[in-house]
């Protein structure tokens, strides 16, 4: 893990009593008015998020059985969707592109732990998705990876890497397997 260490996104964070009042108060309304809210009603869901300081752009679909961990850091721009029973892991920041999709069962993990220190501590690793990305069915990205512009993650691939710009990736770990057609 010493290469992650170097990084400067990391960091150990401490959760204040505040943070984990918010999380609970979240998680009741996760239950209670979010996750079984019609399907359709994704203004009523972009506004819960926002009520919870999520940064969420008009037109983005965030469907009722997707888990957000912490909505305060999650940003999704104009056109993105996070697909049914996509569980962001949010501990760290995840930032979605915009026209992008995280297809069902998906999962985003934006947090790790120090296996070289014998108390685990916990380290915040953010994820960025950019524009135009394609995240397929039940994908695992990992913590502290960009998903380039255009970029094609297979279903159940498993990113651990920054990926190239319009390359496909596929298997475990996910490999380039192909190059996609640039669109405008």
């Amino acid at each position: 893990m010493n290469n992650i260490k170097a990084k400067s996104t990391l960091q150990s964070p401490v959760f204040s009593v505040h943070h984990k009042l918010i999380r609970v108060v979240w998680a009741l309304t996760y239950a209670l008015l979010f996750r079984f809210s019609p399907v359709p009603f994704f203004a009523y869901r972009r506004w819960l998020l926002r009520c919870f300081g999520a940064s969420i752009a008009t037109g983005v679909n965030v469907y009722p059985s997707a888990k957000i961990w912490f909505p305060k850091n999650l940003v999704m721009k104009p056109g993105s969707t996070l697909g049914p029973n996509v569980n962001a892991y949010n501990q760290g920041t995840i930032v979605i592109g915009s026209n992008t999709i995280v297809s069902q069962g998906a999962h985003l993990c934006a947090s790790t732990h120090d296996y070289n220190n014998l108390l685990h501590p916990l380290l915040l690793a953010p994820i960025q998705i950019e524009d135009n990305v394609w995240i397929c069915a039940e994908a695992f990205v990992g913590p502290n990876v960009t998903v380039a512009e255009g970029s094609v993650v297979g279903a159940r691939a498993v990113i651990m890497k920054n990926t190239e710009a319009w390359g496909v990736y596929g298997g475990n770990p996910a490999m380039k397997v192909n190059e996609r057609e640039r669109f405008d």
